[in-house]
């Protein structure tokens, strides 16, 4: 009997123990998201806010903001907030390859599609089903991907460079962007149809400049990060 009540006793206390780490992550959670986005000032606050009442819905979300302002901390604080945060979150950079290369990173290729394709190969929606397709620089992509894009957005299915079967997926769609993309739809050089699926969230990052309360913070936050890094 004593060696039953210890072990009901540990039993106990790691239920607790259990209750007060899922309490406390949840504390975490509904305050920012992610303890990586540093900041206390009125705009962050602000930003801290959209996040949260953004994140649950199903909604796609449109980031933008200058270089450096922290865009992809966002789009995993949305993933992290949402229904699907137990799901997989795919990060693509559009920026970073050719429109024939994006094409089949996103949607993927069948066998034989191209040179060098010399098996079936999934794309990044495929990947994301499920979960959270990030697009990093959405404003580099050419019209010929933008047409397929909005299809995506539309029906949530596409074919995979070089054939023919639709494949359906179940994913969030985060965009980020540097640039002004509705002025890059009165220039003609992004589809205006395409802009309104994206930008139905719209959320935009303060520079440094606009919320200069956070400048100690965020020396803090890098002198223990660098610190840490080399003892």
């Amino acid at each position: 009997l004593d060696h039953l009540d210890l072990l009901v006793q540990r039993a106990l206390r790691s239920r607790e123990m259990e209750a007060e780490n899922v309490q406390l992550r949840e504390q975490l959670d509904n305050k920012f998201g992610l303890e990586n986005i540093v900041g206390n000032s009125a705009p962050m606050h602000a930003l801290f806010e959209t996040i949260k009442q953004a994140s649950p819905s199903q909604a796609t979300v449109l980031i933008q903001g200058e270089s450096g302002t922290g865009k992809e901390l966002v789009a995993h604080a949305v993933h992290r907030l949402s229904t699907r945060t137990k799901g997989p979150f795919v990060a693509v950079h559009c920026a970073a390859l050719s429109s024939n290369l994006l094409e089949s990173e996103l949607f993927g290729h069948e066998k034989g599609a191209f040179t060098g394709a010399v098996s079936q190969r999934q794309g990044r929606f495929e990947m994301a089903d499920g979960g959270t397709l990030f697009l990093d620089e959405i404003s580099e992509i050419d019209a010929a991907v933008q047409v397929k894009l909005l299809r995506v957005l539309e029906e949530r299915r596409f074919e995979r460079v070089g054939g023919d079967r639709s494949v359906e997926v179940d994913i969030r769609l985060i965009a980020a962007t540097n640039r002004d993309l509705k002025a890059m739809v009165a220039e003609g050089k992004f589809r205006e149809d395409l802009f309104f699926r994206l930008d139905v969230v719209n959320i935009e990052l303060p520079p440094l400049r606009d919320r200069v309360d956070d400048v100690p913070m965020l020396c803090s936050h890098y002198i223990e990060e660098f610190a840490e890094k080399n003892g």
